[in-house]
Parts: C-alpha cells; structure tokens; sequence
C-alpha cells in the first residue's frame, strides 16, 4: 500500500493522482499502469477542467501533460502553486520532448519532476511513490513547523541567532511580534536585542551575552523591554553558544525569548496581597514585621536609636455604624494617605529620620521611624501626626473629626526585639486613650508592671469560666418610701485561685481592654437569669435582675439575639431582665448603641443609665433613648448631707428623672441620713450598705421570704 499526503484523513487511504492529458489513450495507459498499485485515478483532457478539479480538491499527485488545449500544463502548474497547501503537491510533468528549454519551463512553473514520452510505466510507478514519500515528509515538517509556531505563539515564546562574527541576528516571527518589529523584517544586528531593553536591563542583557562568548556558558534571565509603540514588557530569555570555530571561539549564539509580563503581573498582584494591605495599599503585618527586623538591625549595627508608634483611630466605630462600612473604609483610605504625606520629608522634623508606614488591621496603624538621634525626636514625629489629623476628612459627603491615639516605644530603651516593642507600644497607646484620647504617650516602665500585670491577668481570666472561678452576687434594690425590694443587681466576681475573692474593678477593665468583657458578660447575664428561674420556681415573688453592659458588648451584632435566645432557654419573659449602661458607653458607641437599646426595649427588656452626672451625654441624646431609670453615680451620694453643691445636684437629678418620666435610683446609699434626703427629694429607689451589700443567692432568697434583714421603711416626702 503506498502512503500520500498526510493530509489526506487516514494515511492508510488510497492516494489520489489527477492525470491530465489531452489523449485519451495516454489516459488510459497510465490508468492500466497504475491500476495495481493502490491509487486512485482522476482523469481529465484540458487545461481549464484540471484547474476547476484542482480547486475543488487537491489530489496526492498531478501527473500533467505540457501541451493542453486552451491552457498548457505550465499555466496549470502555476495555478496549483498558488492555491493553499498547493506548494507541497507533487507535479510530475508529461511531454513529448527532453529539450532543455521545456524542462526549464516546467522548473520554473513550478514541477517537481519530469518524464518524457513515449513513457516507461515501470519507471513510472517508482517514481511516483518516491514522489508521493517526499511530498508526505514535506507535508510532515509543514504540519510540525505549524504546531510548533502555534505552541510559540500560545506560549509566547519565540527565537533568535545571532552570528556573531558577522553580527547578523535572525528573529523568528514570534520573536519579532514580542520585539514589537515588523514580520518582513530580515536580518538585523546586535542593537536589535539589546536596543530594546529598558537602561537599567540593558547592562545585565549585554553582559550575558559578552558571556555567552567569552565563556561559551548558556544563562537564564529575565528583564524588561520598551517596544517601539512604548508598550513596556518582561521577558525571558534563554542564551547558549551553538556555533565554534576550530580555535574553539563562539561563533554563533542562539536563544529564546518568551513573553512573561502576564506572570510576572500575576506574581505581583500575589506578592501585594501577600504583603500589602487591600484596602490602604500600605503594608500589612507581615511586610510590618520584616520592616521593623531590619530597621533594629540596622540601628543596633549603627548604634542608633529607632522608634515604633502604635496608632489607633478614635471612635472609628461610631463612623461605621453611623455612615456604613463604606464611609469606614473611605475613612481609612484617607488616614492612610494622610499619614504617607505627613512622614514624608521628615529631615524638616529630625535630622535623617526615616519612615515606613503600615496597617495591622482594623483602625490599626503603625509608623516605624529610624535613624533618631534622640528618643524625644519621636515626640516630634508624634505631635506631626497629631496635627495632620485634627484637620476634618470629607468622608461620604460629611466632614468628620478622626483623631488617633498614639503609643510610642524606642528601641533599645523600651525592647530590643520586635514583640517586646509591640508590647510596649500598645501598652502606651491604651494610656494615651486613658488620658483623654487624641495625644500620644511614650513607654515607660510603669506601663510594663500593668501591662505584664494585664497579661497575666488576662491569661487566667481566659480560663476563669471554664474552670468555674467566677461568681455572681446580688444587691438589693429597695424602694425609697416603703422599704420594698424591687429587684436586684447582679455583680460578678473572681474567685482567684491565689488572691481571693476579687471585686469587679480590680479585673473587669482588664476583661475589657482583652475583650474578654464579651464572654464574661454574656456568662454573666445566663447564669442570673438562671438564679431567677430558680428563684420563681420556688415560688418566690416575682422581680427583676439588673446587670452592666459595657460599650464593647454594645458593639456585638449578634448581642441582641443572642439575649432573646437566653430569655427564651430559661423560660423568662424579657421583662425580668434590666441592663445598665454608662453614660460614657453611650455616647461613645452613640448610633449602635442606640439601635441595639431599641431592639431590645422593643421587646420588654428595661434600661438605666448608671452612673449618671459623671460623664458628657446630653439631654438631647439621653431623650432619644429607651430608657426608664436614671442611676446617680455614688460620688454625689457620698457628700449629700455635708456637701451643699452634691445635694444641688442631686436634687437637680432627681427632678430632671421625674420631668422626663424616669424612675431616680441612688446608689453607695450608706446612711439613714442619706436616705432621709432622698426621702425628701422624691427618690424613687435606692442600693447601698445601709440596706445590704451584695449578697449571695440564698441570702436573697432568705429576703424574699421575708426571712433576712429587717426593712427599712422611710415616709414618702411631704407626708
């Protein structure tokens, strides 16, 4: 079986000849000769059918007679030449003559062969097959160059050879599209590799090449190029000497060029996510931390100082529960841009001091500065940030006041490793927002005794629920007039493995400032409503349980569902329960608070404001919340008969309370003659020792029965 033209759809099919010819009995002849040897015979007698057949479908093999009616064989050897793939068909030229003019003629047409006539049928047949074999390894080195040229083309990867001793460089046509040159562009020099090369490529490119020659060794590299248009690309390339003359000298250099300026823009939009924060673009934490190793190496190795300042935003939850998520984040675009532009130029500050800027996360940013001659250079840099800050942002189309807290810490002063640092820095930041919020504190050792004390204590708070360390207690809330216990307040404390029995103020704002104040709040509210079903299940008279809130809960989104899932597993209305919130809760928290008192009020629970008078809100922002009490902070109770203006102000208190509909509790009530007072005023209720301190469960029980402490009954004022 011969094979043809692997373009045929099965190399195992039967070649296909087209005889033209205008004697019939050539035709036939050549159709015997051929007859058994596996071909298949298309036969025509004139120029201009043989043409309409050849563009129809090409055949494996023309067998052509020169001499043809209305057009000659040469005319239809160029015609096939010029249709596609038409190149690689063989063409087998019949004529009755061997002048040298005619075979001339059909070379230059564009035959691959000729035979004169008469014609020899066994010579035929083996040339034909010869032919037939050549043109399928033609027609395979086409389908091969093909596929790869598309595999180039895909990959963009294309090559070149440059001739070194002639300085003659050849680039494939990928090359020239990756080069950015015309396709019709011969041979060129040097310059044409090289030219292109971005200034600060070019260097390493022409050294690679000088050692491609000098050394005969191949190499790998990657650089950038500027294209004609300026379009800006990242290339590979790959360069090895393939030519040598006899002295062993570098006679040719061959290399590849492939297109990597997708990956490398993929690597960087990995690395940036890697190490850049999405939403500033400043480095996140772990580019922070490589920053800030470097910066001490570099200062211990030059003796220097360098500081870290921990910045925190004032108030930035109040932005996004007053503006939306979206105004938050503007806001911190916007701090972040404002702090690169306020440590740049920091010469005009402190002397060759040095910058770089991060975000942590959240509203947590930091400036490691470097190069300082002095720790209070730092101090410098601090109030700078400090003033670009106090200007207003324009943020969702209001101007908003962001100030920021800032901790500074100085290497080696305050740490000499990058978590001792960090420590002492946040430590600094918590005072700055303890005096006041928008300054800025530097570390000292004090802040390292509570800080290492807020550590530990924040180490075995994270245990003290689990291990069962944590305690409620009740004080009773009497009526004024009558002496009647109307409900109670649930205090926690910490049974201490080794100090003891701890009061809320010694680990409660360390619970806080960890954010454990969320579990232990939550703990604490489960288990008094569980006392309280205990107690209504014994059949003692119904009342309600008061317990704090602080701003941290107020900020929880789930905090208001997560109250009705326990009301509900403890089968108590939400009427039973009563939270208390300070007045610097509230205004610090301001629209979410409101929006979870109101959720909340919406269904029955009761609110009070404790410690009323000592904070900043006003009577316009109290008025727009649920509330039902107002509690008078025990500072004004203390001093009320011996203190003319806290009984003013007391007095002043009570009457707001009545004028707005509010039941007045005074609390740290100590004495007959305090209560006397507030009897007078028109006080509602009152807690303190001169009734009881807080109690245990059964203590409370006992009162319910009327089994306790004798009540304390005053006459209603004016009576």
């Amino acid at each position: 079986m011969w094979r043809g033209r692997s373009g045929r759809a099965n190399l195992s099919d039967a070649p296909r000849i087209l005889v033209v010819d205008d004697d019939a009995g050539v035709r036939l002849l050549v159709r015997a000769a051929l007859s058994k040897a596996g071909v298949t015979v298309a036969e025509t007698g004139d120029g201009e059918a043989a043409v309409a057949s050849l563009e129809a479908s090409l055949p494996d093999l023309v067998l052509l007679d020169v001499h043809l009616p209305g057009r000659d064989g040469f005319s239809v050897c160029r015609h096939l030449r010029a249709l596609p793939d038409g190149d690689l068909i063989p063409v087998l030229m019949l004529t009755s003559s061997d002048d040298a003019a005619s075979i001339d003629r059909a070379f230059e047409a564009g035959a691959t062969d000729f035979i004169t006539k008469p014609v020899n049928w066994q010579l035929l047949r083996y040339r034909i097959r010869y032919a037939l074999r050549a043109a399928d390894n033609a027609q395979g080195m086409r389908a091969g160059q093909r596929r790869l040229a598309n595999a180039q083309r895909i990959a963009r990867i294309g090559d070149w050879e440059w001739d070194v001793r002639r300085d003659q460089l050849h680039l494939s046509e990928q090359a020239r599209e990756i080069f950015g040159y015309a396709r019709d562009e011969g041979a060129t020099d040097l310059t044409a590799l090289t030219g292109v090369a971005e200034s600060e490529s070019r260097t390493a490119l022409q050294e690679a090449l000088k050692a491609a020659i000098d050394g005969g060794g191949s190499c790998c590299l990657d650089h950038a190029i500027r294209l004609p248009d300026g379009t800006r690309r990242v290339v590979q390339q790959h360069i090895e000497p393939i030519g040598f003359s006899e002295s062993g000298k570098v006679t040719r250099v061959a290399g590849t060029v492939q297109d990597v300026t997708s990956r490398k823009d993929d690597e960087e939009k990995i690395r940036r996510l890697a190490y850049f924060d999405t939403l500033t673009g400043l480095p996140n934490r772990f580019l922070f931390n490589e920053h800030l190793r470097l910066a001490l190496a570099a200062a211990q190795r030059h003796g220097r100082r360098a500081a870290l300042m921990f910045l925190d935003l004032d108030d930035f939850e109040w932005v996004n529960d007053t503006l939306g998520h979206t105004a938050g984040d503007e806001l911190l675009r916007e701090v972040a841009s404002r702090l690169s532009r306020c440590v740049r130029g920091l010469d005009a500050v402190a002397r060759n001091t040095q910058a770089s800027i991060a975000r942590l996360g959240g509203d947590e940013f930091t400036v490691i500065v470097t190069d300082l001659d002095r720790s209070s250079d730092a101090d410098l840099v601090a109030q700078r940030i400090l003033d670009a800050m106090a200007v207003a942002f324009s943020v969702a189309g209001e101007d908003i006041f962001a100030s920021v807290s800032i901790g500074i810490a100085v290497y080696p002063d305050d740490g000499t490793d990058i978590d001792s640092l960090l420590m002492s820095a946040d430590a600094a930041m918590y005072r700055a927002k303890a005096a006041g919020r928008n300054n800025f504190r530097s570390f000292d050792s004090s802040m390292h005794d509570h800080a290492r004390r807020n550590l530990s204590f924040g180490s075995a708070l994270r245990h003290a629920i689990e291990r069962g360390e944590l305690r409620l207690q009740y004080q009773p809330k009497m009526t004024v007039a009558g002496g009647h216990l109307t409900g109670v307040e649930a205090l926690v404390r910490w049974a201490h493995p080794e100090i003891g029995l701890m009061q809320p103020g010694e680990f409660l704002p360390v619970a806080e400032h960890t954010g454990l104040i969320v579990p232990i709040g939550e703990w604490a509210i489960d288990n008094a409503l569980r006392q309280l079903r205990v107690w209504q299940d014994l059949g003692l008279p119904v009342m309600r349980v008061a317990l704090n809130l602080s701003s941290r809960q107020l900020r929880e989104r789930t905090f208001a569902d997560r109250v009705v899932q326990m009301l509900d597993r403890h089968r108590l209305p939400p009427s039973s329960l009563e939270f208390e919130v300070t007045e610097s809760a509230v205004m610090e928290e301001s629209e979410a608070c409101v929006r979870t008192l109101t959720r909340l009020a919406g269904i029955g629970i009761e609110f009070a404001i404790d410690d009323f008078g000592t904070g900043e809100s006003s009577l316009s922002f109290l008025k727009r919340l649920p509330l039902r009490t107002i509690k008078i902070d025990r500072t004004f109770i203390q001093n009320l008969t011996s203190n003319a203006d806290d009984a003013k102000i007391v007095r002043a208190i009570v009457a707001l309370g009545q004028n707005l509909g509010l039941l007045v509790v005074a609390e740290g009530v100590e004495s007959l003659g305090q209560l006397e007072v507030l009897a007078n005023y028109g006080c509602d209720q009152y807690q303190g020792r001169v009734f009881s301190g807080a109690l245990d469960a059964s203590r409370i029980a006992s009162l319910l029965t009327e089994q306790g402490l004798p009540r304390i009954a005053l006459p209603v004022a004016g009576t």
